[in-house]
């Protein structure tokens, strides 16, 4: 039976006041008809963690059921889920703390160095892919700040739950700091102010940054948190002075076209009620502006200006994903272009869209906007069934519109409704299971609010109201 811990908290201050920058349901709101379903969802999508994970290294598996090799950003959400299965009952606290302590134990060993191979990582920071049986940089990959920055979050999402004095714990949270302080940030601080996308041993630090809106907050709120190696003042304004405010859909937000830029650090940081000066002068908080892209693209479905099947009111959603394959056919006397691996999405004067739905938009976007998210979850299992929605979850992507006889260039199942792919993606099942339990019972939000780095990273950076106010330096 699920352990009501942070069910009982939230009368406790999880809740915000209600105020003109934050709308939305409350995390609490859930139908009884919906719960089973949800539980389901979350129950399944755990499984992929814990079932695929090596519990010796911890390595969670880019993809499945072909796992080429480890994405350090799905062990962050994999360490991320481990604290959710406890508290929901699917693996004991013991069990949890052993995996999330071998797992802290492979990453902070793992050679580090300025070699081309046979190491791990660099200053701190992990290459984008691993080998799964080594941890060393798979191939020619770069070294990632953004990927190294959704490791980090599963760690001190892992520091603050495992709170207790059992010595296991005690070296989760030593081993979280040690990671964490080893960060060489400034070192990926370009002249501008943004932080560099990456290094190569062979090219050296990448001249280009994160910016214009996307999934990045998080990583600049890590980076001017850190208490030995912090980026200067100058990274949150140098980001946020290349947001693109735009009205898509009659919605009015910072646009960016996949969804996954909207969700990656609500995954972790409660934006609500919270606001930086960019905020301040747009009179919403960043949750409120996830809500209207979520709201924008449900739109942008049902209009369906390109004509594709099964858009509609319950079934939308263009984010990074899998596709069918780089083809052009035609189909139904329409020639149609599709894609393999690419970031979909809808905004204003940036659609990228090929008739590919990927869950993970939905399911990512459940605390944003659950009277339209959980129904298009439903919407999705009841009509394209087990092919789907199997084992872990569902499946990473889906498209009604290419009906052709033939499998596409990247494979898949071909199904009577379309193209079904056949890979679960760690990155995309990640905040599916997070942003539901966030719905639910905020538990991961309530955790991180808790965490010094990020507290630290949320005040230098500028924010005020809601419940960041009086931890700030100067309150």
């Amino acid at each position: 039976m699920m352990r009501l811990l942070y069910a009982l908290t939230l009368a406790g201050g999880l809740l915000l006041s209600q105020s003109a920058c934050t709308s939305g349901p409350s995390p609490t709101d859930e139908t009884a008809e919906a719960a089973p379903f949800l539980d389901t969802v979350q129950a399944r999508t755990f499984d992929f963690f814990w079932e695929t994970t090596p519990a010796t290294t911890g390595l969670t598996p880019d993809r499945w059921p072909e796992p080429p090799f480890s994405s350090v950003a799905a062990v962050g959400f994999a360490l991320t889920a481990y604290p959710i299965g406890v508290e929901r009952g699917y693996v004991s606290r013991t069990q949890a703390r052993e995996r999330t302590l071998s797992t802290l134990r492979f990453m902070w060993t793992a050679p580090q160095g300025d070699a081309a191979s046979g190491v791990a990582g660099h200053w701190g920071f992990f290459y984008h892919f691993v080998d799964m049986q080594t941890g060393h940089r798979f191939q020619q990959v770069e070294l990632s700040t953004i990927d190294t920055g959704l490791f980090l979050m599963g760690a001190l999402t892992a520091q603050q739950y495992f709170d207790g004095d059992h010595p296991d714990e005690q070296a989760i949270r030593a081993l979280t700091d040690s990671l964490y302080q080893r960060v060489e940030w400034d070192r990926m601080q370009l002249p501008g102010g943004t932080i560099s996308m990456g290094w190569k041993p062979s090219e050296g630090r990448f001249d280009f940054g994160y910016e214009g809106y996307n999934e990045a907050m998080f990583l600049y709120v890590l980076a001017l948190g850190s208490p030995t190696h912090a980026v200067d003042s100058t990274a949150w304004p140098a980001f946020t002075s290349t947001y693109d405010w735009q009205t898509f859909y009659d919605r009015p937000h910072v646009n960016f076209a996949p969804l996954f830029g909207h969700q990656y650090s609500h995954v972790w940081i409660d934006f609500r009620a919270i606001q930086d000066a960019y905020m301040r002068k747009r009179g919403i908080d960043y949750f409120e502006n996830s809500r209207r892209a979520v709201l924008a693209q449900q739109a942008y479905a049902m209009a369906n200006p390109n004509d594709f099947a099964g858009y509609g009111s319950t079934v939308w959603g263009l984010t990074a994903s899998d596709g069918p394959g780089n083809t052009t056919v035609t189909i139904d006397g329409t020639e149609r272009r599709f894609r393999g691996y690419w970031a979909r999405g809808a905004a204003r004067g940036d659609i990228r869209d090929d008739g590919t739905i990927a869950p993970t938009a939905a399911g990512g976007s459940v605390p944003f906007a659950p009277e339209i998210a959980i129904p298009a979850l439903r919407t999705m299992r009841e009509r394209y069934g087990d092919a789907l929605f199997t084992q872990y979850g569902f499946r990473d992507a889906f498209n009604p519109t290419w009906t052709l006889d033939e499998l596409p260039p990247d494979g898949g199942l071909l199904t009577d409704r379309g193209w079904v792919d056949q890979h679960y993606l760690g990155i995309d099942q990640g905040p599916i299971l997070a942003m539901i339990e966030n719905h639910r019972t905020g538990m991961v939000w309530d955790l991180m609010r808790q965490s010094p780095p990020i507290v630290r990273g949320l005040c230098r950076a500028g924010f005020t109201g809601g419940w960041i106010d009086g931890r700030c330096p100067g309150d």
